[in-house]
């Protein structure tokens, strides 16, 4: 039986220009980016802890709704909490 071709590969190098160290120019965050992003985050969390504890009928026969307004928003207020908390999240990723 015939011996097949053998296929020479070729070595693969890294360039060693591609792996010098890059210096990062930016220094720490801002006292008010950090505050600022988790005060986002809190706020977001305090929203839906608001909208439960004071927005919704209580099951005990008492009006509840002690916030109308927030009342009004229903499922809304869901997107407002969970907005607010995902921006604070989404800071982090440019916080350093």
């Amino acid at each position: 039986m015939p011996k097949s071709k053998v296929r020479k590969k070729t070595d693969y190098t890294i360039n060693p220009a591609s792996r010098t160290p890059v210096k990062v120019k930016a220094g720490p965050s801002s006292t008010i980016y950090v505050s600022v992003m988790l005060g986002l985050m809190v706020l977001g969390l305090a929203w839906l802890v608001v909208y439960y504890l004071a927005a919704t009928p209580t099951a005990y026969g008492g009006e509840g709704q002690v916030l109308h307004w927030m009342a009004e928003l229903n499922s809304w207020n869901f997107l407002i909490g969970f907005s607010l908390m995902v921006a604070g999240l989404l800071m982090t990723m440019r916080w350093r």
